[in-house]
């Protein structure tokens, strides 16, 4: 018996309703006064300390990426959820007009005021729905324009490969898959980013790209980035592979104790259990992007950025923790 049915049958004779009452009479713990004037005296500095933390995450461009990123998913998520979530109460609310309308006589005026109207709470959602989706689209404007520089990174990322190559020849212990996967995702980084590019500031003005040149440099912009993403999950597993075929003599180097090395393989595999699940849940949405007409619904691109978005933020958030 697997310790799965052990749990379930211990359980499923316990009552349901009402906990059975003890045979001894517990104390009742008097109620505590709710300290409102501790909380009202500590809010300012707890703010403070807040705002201070936020600043430190936003101090350098990838903290900023990481920040308008989670803000960027999350408000489009929550639309998403409102429209879903009211949607229905103002069909039902039409539909109730519609009724109210056709049991009266033709010569009959109707007359609203906005406090009648069914479904006005509901309204007052779709609305702030409309807000949240504004504030995504602007903030996807934003990332879009500050990744622009992209391709100067990818430079750098060329010279150390380069490097990376010179001294593994060097030395002979080159990888060779692990540098084919990097040289590759180098190649599909470089002509995504030169694509959104051109596309991005051709919708600006800045280039001349007719707009069904900017739609196609879109499409196959996202296409390279989907390629990116399936070599990093490949790229991962092949690492984790490799990390767990290491000798005993490899993971004690340089006089390693049995705790130090057990740390340093926990702090390991909770990043890369991280990084593999942002890429997981960002695969989906590269192959959606990438189709003429979509693959997912919208809730179903917000839920899944956010992902990404939680992961990067809350890594964020902690690393720019106050020493």
């Amino acid at each position: 018996m697997s310790a799965t049915e052990i749990t379930t049958s211990a359980t499923a004779d316990l009552p349901s309703g009402d906990p059975v009452p003890s045979a001894i009479p517990l104390p009742v713990a008097k109620p505590k006064p709710f300290p409102i004037k501790e909380v009202i005296t500590a809010a300012p500095s707890n703010i403070d300390a807040f705002l201070a933390h936020l600043q430190r995450c936003l101090q350098t461009p990838s903290g900023i990426d990481t920040a308008l990123l989670f803000l960027c998913y999350s408000s489009r998520f929550s639309a998403s959820i409102l429209e879903h979530l009211t949607r229905p109460a103002i069909q039902r609310s039409a539909q109730q007009l519609l009724a109210l309308a056709a049991s009266l006589p033709p010569s009959a005026t109707l007359v609203f005021t906005a406090k009648a109207l069914p479904g006005r709470s509901a309204a007052l959602a779709l609305v702030f729905a409309k807000r949240l989706r504004a504030l995504s689209a602007m903030v996807t404007d934003a990332r879009t324009f500050l990744r622009l520089w992209g391709l100067l990174n990818m430079y750098f990322w060329l010279r150390r490969l380069v490097a990376k190559k010179t001294a593994g020849e060097a030395e002979k212990k080159t990888d060779k898959l692990e540098t084919a996967i990097s040289w590759f995702q180098l190649s599909t980084c470089v002509v995504f980013q030169a694509l959104e590019n051109g596309a991005y500031l051709s919708s600006k003005g800045v280039l001349g790209w007719a707009p069904a040149t900017q739609r196609r440099a879109s499409l196959w912009s996202a296409r390279f980035w989907a390629a990116f993403v399936g070599a990093e999950v490949g790229r991962l597993l092949y690492e984790n592979r490799k990390r767990g075929q290491r000798a005993r003599a490899e993971k004690f180097a340089d006089g390693k104790t049995a705790a130090e090395v057990q740390a340093e393989e926990t702090e390991w595999t909770a990043t890369w259990r991280k990084t593999l699940l942002r890429n997981l849940a960002w695969a989906p949405l590269t192959l959606h992007w990438s189709s003429e007409t979509g693959l997912l619904s919208e809730t179903a691109v917000g839920a899944l950025a956010c992902v990404p978005g939680v992961i990067q933020m809350r890594d964020l958030w902690r690393k720019t923790a106050a020493e």
